[in-house]
């Protein structure tokens, strides 16, 4: 064998459990020698073992999302222990929830607006009045759909990180 392919750089993972890299090193493909960080935050959450094993358990074509995931989830990991990417879910889902409410809310004021415009009886339209135009039949259902978000948005403010 000539030098050059003889020589074979360690990947991040190899380097890191101070050992020689293989050229079937498992690690190689999604641990690359100038991204060390990538492994040292997936070794500490997962462990190389663990990782490995689970690398040889998934098919070749799915592997590199797969190290992308425990990648993701070990920075979520370090930079909150206890709940890891949980924690940002739950921020997301409540990000949504505070939308679909805005949602809901702007919906009631436009079709209150709408009827005022076509009739003079509302010449100061307040908060009850957006709650008849909801009720009406055809908002009935989105009305609804507030009212459950709303009391399912308090129960899992006060229940959501008690295990």
């Amino acid at each position: 064998m000539s030098s050059s392919s003889s020589h074979h750089t360690r990947c991040a993972a190899c380097k890191y459990l101070r050992k020689s890299c293989p050229l079937d090193c498992i690690f190689s493909p999604y641990f690359p020698s100038n991204n060390p960080q990538r492994f040292s935050f997936v070794h500490k959450i997962f462990g190389a073992s663990n990782v490995g094993k689970m690398l040889k358990r998934i098919p070749m074509e799915l592997r590199g999302e797969a190290v992308d995931a425990m990648h993701f989830e070990a920075k979520c990991r370090m930079n909150n222990r206890v709940y890891g990417c949980v924690g940002i879910i739950s921020q997301l889902q409540q990000q949504i929830m505070n939308v679909e409410t805005q949602l809901a809310i702007t919906r009631a004021e436009i079709a209150l607006f709408s009827s005022t415009s076509s009739c003079s009886s509302y010449p100061n339209p307040n908060f009850s009045d957006y709650l008849e135009i909801v009720r009406e039949p055809h908002f009935q259902e989105e009305y609804s759909n507030l009212n459950s978000f709303t009391q399912s948005q308090q129960n899992e403010d006060h229940h959501f990180f008690n295990f």
